[in-house]
């Protein structure tokens, strides 16, 4: 644990004004690459961390998580806006579209507009709405091809949340999980420590008080070229290839699983798997 270089964050003086918080999205906000036994669906993330933050400023806080894994938009849309929107919350974060932008053939124009359509649908309930322009893949090599795409994608998200009164959480602008130490063995998803890092970023966004400090990772142990390489060839194998041959099935890593935390209720930390 170090001190963060940047100038200091405050905080709201007074309690933050959220009661009814309500994620969706992906595996991204689901959690996964954070195990924890303990909470729902064996993953705790950054959206459980925000609400484990903000619960603790509030006595009567309660939290909902609907994301699942794999979802694309068109998915979320129709599995979990009605929901969300049926939970009457008044913070909603959205983090949708990542999954698409990543398949061969899609717009990342299109795709926005879908997104922009669900923004507009939860903040006419005068919920906040907070959304995420994706992470900025410059620095991995396999994902690096996508970097102009999501860039698009970004660009159409900052206008959307300017238009509609949300506020942004920028993946693309947080450098310090630019870096593999803060990604599970997947290379997909984030570790702890990366949701982590994405919890406290969330957390400025909002304006939040948070006690939440920044987490540095070990250094990597030193390696040959010959083993990076054969741990390359093993994590193709084992997570790069089903992932590929999912998406040219249409296959989703979600199909048949429920959310975590379907309905609104206290947060309790993972422990008591509340």
């Amino acid at each position: 644990m170090s001190t963060d270089p940047r100038t200091p964050f405050v905080g709201n003086a007074e309690p933050h004004p959220w009661r009814r918080f309500v994620a969706v999205g992906d595996s991204f906000t689901e959690g996964i690459g954070d195990p924890e036994p303990g909470a729902p669906g064996g993953h705790r993330g950054w959206a459980d961390r925000v609400a484990e933050v903000l619960s603790r400023q509030v006595d009567d806080f309660a939290y909902a998580n609907l994301a699942v894994r794999g979802k694309l938009i068109r998915q979320i849309r129709d599995d979990q806006i009605d929901a969300a929107l049926a939970l009457q919350p008044d913070l909603v974060t959205i983090c949708a579209g990542g999954n698409d932008v990543l398949r061969p053939g899609t717009d990342p124009d299109e795709i926005a507009a879908i997104l922009e359509t669900l923004v507009r649908r939860l903040g006419a309930e005068g919920a906040a709405v907070v959304v995420f322009p994706g992470f900025d893949v410059g620095w991995n090599p396999v994902f690096r091809a996508f970097r102009g795409k999501i860039a698009i994608y970004n660009e159409n998200i900052r206008r959307i949340a300017e238009e509609n009164d949300a506020l942004v959480a920028d993946l693309w602008a947080l450098r310090e999980i630019q870096d593999p130490r803060f990604w599970s063995d997947d290379r997909l998803h984030l570790n702890p420590l990366g949701h982590h890092e994405v919890a406290r970023m969330v957390l400025r966004s909002l304006n939040a008080e948070s006690d939440l400090q920044p987490l540095r990772p070990d250094p990597l142990p030193p390696r040959t070229w010959r083993a990076a390489r054969r741990e390359d060839l093993v994590w193709a194998r084992a997570h790069l290839v089903p992932w590929v041959l999912r998406r040219l099935r249409h296959q989703s890593s979600g199909d048949g699983l429920a959310p975590k935390r379907p309905d609104a209720a206290p947060y309790a930390g993972p422990d008591n798997g509340a």
